[in-house]
C-alpha cells in the first residue's frame, strides 16, 4: 500500500537526508508536500524528483521564482506562512517535521491534526510547547516519533522496557567545534569557526548550537518531554567520536547503548519504517577499525547552556518557550556580529530571570497564541 508522506523543511540537512531515503524507494510513497526556505533550486528539484503534489517556500517574495522552477512539473507552487501550514495540514500518513526553530511548531501541530505519524526532528516544538504538542497528538490519535539521533537511540533502547526499571539515561554530545579550545580563547571565537562541526554535516545554526551546547541543552529538555523521565535522571556525556548516541542504565546495574555511524538517515529511516526495520544506506560499524571510544564529563564553565536546561526544567511553565526564543535571538545576534560567542548564554540567562516574574510564567502554554506571546517577549528582551 502506497503511503502518503510530507517533508517539512526539505531543503535543510535533515530534510535532505529524508528526501534521499524517499528517492531511493519512491514506488512505496506518494509525496504530498515539500516545504523549504530560500533554496528554491533545491526545493524545485526535490519536488520534481519526488513528484510532490505541492511545494512551498516560507518566503512570499520567492513565489514567482518557485513557480518558474516548477513550470510543467505538475507540482503546485505556494509561498508564505499560511501556505506552509496548509501544506502541513494536507492528509498524510507520515510527516517529517524538520523545520529549524520555533517556526516548526505551527506546521507540526497542523500535521498532527491529521492523525498520522509525526516524525519530529524539530526539537523546539517540544521545548516550547511539549504539553500542547502531546495533547494535540492524543486528541487526533496521532503518533509522535523522535528523529533526533539521541532520542531515536533512546526510543530504540527503551523498546520492551518499562521506565520503572530505568535508573537514568545518557545522551551523548560530540562537544562541537570548541571542545578542546582553551576557555580563555572562546570569547574571540568567530562565526566561521563555530560553524564547522567535527563529525556531523549540518546547517549553520545547529552547528553553532552544537559548539555552544545549546543544542544539547535543548535535547535534555526534549528527552524529558518525550519520555517523561525526570531531569535528575537525564545525563550528558561528551563523546567525541559520535558513535554511541544514547545509553539506558537500569537499576540492576546493566546498561543498553545504541551505536551507529553519525548519519541522520538511520534515525529518519527508523521512524519512516517503524515499527518495522528495513535496510538503510547507512554504513555498518567496524568496531575493530574504530579501535576505541572516548568519553568525558561536560565542563559547564565551557557549556553553561547545560545548567540553564536544568533550571528551565525546574521552572516549568513557559520557561521552555522563553529559553528557546532567547537562544534563537542570541544566536541571531552572534551570527550578525553584535555579540561574542560567550555572550549568548548570559543573554539567555538574563532573559529567563527577567521574565520569570511575569504573570503566567509558571503555567504551560495552552495555545499557539500563548507560545507566540512568550516568544515575542523573549526575543525583545534578549535583543535589548
Amino acid at each position: 500500500m502506497t503511503r502518503r508522506i510530507s517533508i517539512l523543511g526539505a531543503t535543510g540537512s535533515v530534510g535532505i537526508s529524508g528526501v534521499d531515503l524517499i528517492r531511493r524507494d519512491l514506488d512505496r510513497y506518494q509525496v504530498v508536500a515539500l516545504t523549504g526556505g530560500r533554496n528554491i533550486a533545491r526545493l524545485a528539484q526535490q519536488a520534481r524528483d519526488l513528484r510532490a503534489e505541492i511545494a512551498v517556500t516560507a518566503h512570499d517574495d520567492l513565489l514567482g521564482e518557485l513557480r518558474a522552477a516548477l513550470e510543467g512539473s505538475g507540482t503546485i507552487a505556494a509561498a508564505g506562512r499560511e501556505a506552509l501550514i496548509e501544506a502541513a495540514a494536507r492528509p498524510a500518513d507520515w510527516v517529517l517535521s524538520a523545520i529549524v526553530g520555533a517556526a516548526g511548531l505551527a506546521p507540526g501541530l497542523a500535521a498532527l491534526a491529521q492523525g498520522g505519524v509525526l516524525a519530529l526532528a524539530n526539537k523546539e516544538s517540544l521545548v516550547c510547547a511539549g504539553a500542547l504538542l502531546r495533547q494535540a497528538g492524543k486528541a487526533a490519535g496521532a503518533t509522535i516519533l523522535p528523529v533526533d539521533s539521541e532520542h531515536s537511540a533512546l526510543f530504540q533502547a527503551l523498546q520492551g522496557e518499562t521506565l520503572d526499571s530505568v535508573k537514568d539515561v545518557t545522551i551523548t554530545a560530540s562537544g562541537g567545534a570548541f571542545r578542546d579550545w582553551p576557555l580563555e580563547r572562546l570569547a574571540a571565537a568567530t562565526v566561521a569557526e563555530a560553524s564547522t562541526h567535527p563529525n556531523w554535516a549540518m546547517g549553520q545554526r545547529i552547528t553553532i548550537d552544537s559548539a555552544s551546547m545549546f543544542n544539547k541543552a535543548m535535547e535534555v529538555i526534549e528527552a524529558r518531554e518525550f519520555f517523561g523521565i525526570g531531569p535528575d535522571r537525564i545525563k550528558v556525556l561528551v563523546h567525541p567520536e559520535s558513535i554511541i548516541h544514547a545509553v539506558v542504565s537500569h537499576h540492576d546495574g546493566g546498561s543498553i547503548a545504541h551505536l551507529g555511524a553519525p548519519d541522520m538517515r538511520h534515525a529518519i529511516g527508523y521512524a519512516l519504517n517503524w515499527p518495522e526495520r528495513r535496510p538503510l544506506p547507512v554504513a555498518a560499524l567496524d568496531l575493530a577499525a574504530l579501535g576505541s571510544l572516548t568519553f568525558r564529563q561536560p565542563d559547564e564553565r565551557r557549556w553553561p547552556a547545560l545548567r540553564l536546561a536544568r533550571e528551565v526544567m525546574a521552572a516549568g511553565g513557559a520557561a521552555g518557550a522563553v529559553f528557546n526564543a532567547a537562544k534563537e535571538q542570541a544566536l541571531d545576534d552572534f551570527i550578525a556580529g553584535r555579540i561574542r560567542f560567550t555572550d549568548m548564554a548570559p543573554r539567555v540567562e538574563a532573559t529567563l530571570a527577567a521574565l520569570a516574574g511575569q504573570p503566567g510564567f509558571g503555567i504551560d502554554p495552552a495555545s499557539l497564541d500563548e507560545v507566540h506571546h512568550w516568544d515575542a517577549l523573549s526575543r525583545e528582551r534578549t535583543a535589548a
